[in-house]
């Protein structure tokens, strides 16, 4: 793990912490609560196969998230600590959510606990429950900060890591993309922070999930540093981004989904060139992974990025269920083989 990523990540574990802390410090909002959590095993990733790697990656295992509350869902960001068992995740109904992993002595995962949800405050210190005010869609951490990017009412709104469940934004970052360019529920989609190989190293970057300059291409902007402004993702339909984030390389894995009724569901993940990324170029890169339903996969909505004390590389998905009982909550973990890292 990079220096730049460790500090980011042990940051986070003390955020962790804090939150579930966070009646200690805070008398809690009628929102604010723990879930039971039933956990699923998902053993394979293609059905009816026992295949393990898939392209760039090796299928480690998955679990299928269930309660009998129905505030557990439309997950659609998540971040690992350091040890890769605590997490901090948004909801794009407004909600933050923290827990940890189970794991078996192997690493794999088994189950949840500890699983609480929090609403996500604005700068007045309130809650929402208007839903274009509060889509968050993608997390990342940089520092002592956590950054989350919220689709309708665009923005990138940074929170302290230490207890984000409890705070009002410090601040947001200029977005770089003229806002008349962001297209309705179309907005910002993922934030990441470049990790320290990057050229971009602990810069923060965006990309919108479908908001199209005249040459079809997607909006994308580094948000800080010296490199900052607004460059394009090459767009191949009928795919759209739904997150992202950066390999320990400074390359970056972009998460997009496709859904039509004839075609239905599909999921896949594209590696872009990272040292591409910069003010008005054009990126693009190969399909790593991609998966229909003949695969266990849902609305695949959150990716993040993390890395074990031997140095493997690990991609962490979740799904968003939208609350929908045909639809259903996923975490599944891929070993990335793409470098031998």
């Amino acid at each position: 793990m990079t220096p730049g990523r460790t500090i980011a990540r042990l940051s986070l574990v003390a955020g962790f912490a804090a939150m579930l802390a966070v009646s200690t410090a805070v008398a809690p909002r009628a929102e604010d609560q723990s879930l039971q959590i039933n956990s699923r095993l998902i053993e394979h990733f293609k059905v009816g196969s026992d295949e393990r790697r898939f392209g760039s990656f090796e299928f480690v295992g998955g679990i299928e998230l269930s309660s009998p509350s129905a505030a557990l869902g439309a997950m659609s960001g998540i971040s690992l600590s350091e040890d890769r068992r605590s997490f901090l995740g948004v909801m794009d109904t407004g909600f933050w959510y923290a827990g940890r992993f189970e794991r078996d002595a192997d690493g794999v995962l088994t189950g949840v606990t500890d699983f609480t949800i929090s609403s996500i405050l604005d700068r007045n210190g309130e809650a929402s429950k208007q839903k274009w005010r509060v889509d968050a869609e993608s997390i990342a951490v940089r520092g002592d900060e956590v950054l989350v990017s919220f689709e309708r009412n665009s923005r990138v709104d940074v929170y302290p890591a230490k207890a984000p469940g409890n705070a009002r934004p410090l601040r947001s970052l200029p977005l770089q993309i003229p806002l008349h360019e962001i297209r309705n529920n179309r907005g910002p989609e993922t934030v990441m922070v470049a990790s320290a190989a990057s050229p971009l190293a602990g810069d923060a970057v965006v990309i919108t999930e479908r908001s199209l300059n005249t040459d079809g291409d997607i909006y994308a902007a580094v948000l800080t540093g010296p490199l900052k402004g607004v460059f394009f993702v090459k767009r191949h339909p009928p795919y759209d981004v739904t997150d992202g984030d950066f390999l320990p390389n400074g390359d970056l894995l972009l998460l997009e989904r496709r859904f039509s009724i004839a075609g239905g569901i599909g999921m896949r993940i594209r590696r872009i060139d990272g040292s591409r990324l910069g003010p008005g170029n054009l990126v693009d890169g190969p399909v790593l992974l991609e998966a229909d339903f003949g695969y266990q996969i849902d609305n695949m909505e959150g990716l993040d990025v993390s890395t074990d004390e031997a140095g493997q590389v690990f991609v962490t998905l979740v799904s968003d269920d939208n609350h929908s009982i045909l639809q259903r909550n996923l975490v599944l973990e891929f070993r990335y083989l793409g470098d031998g890292e």
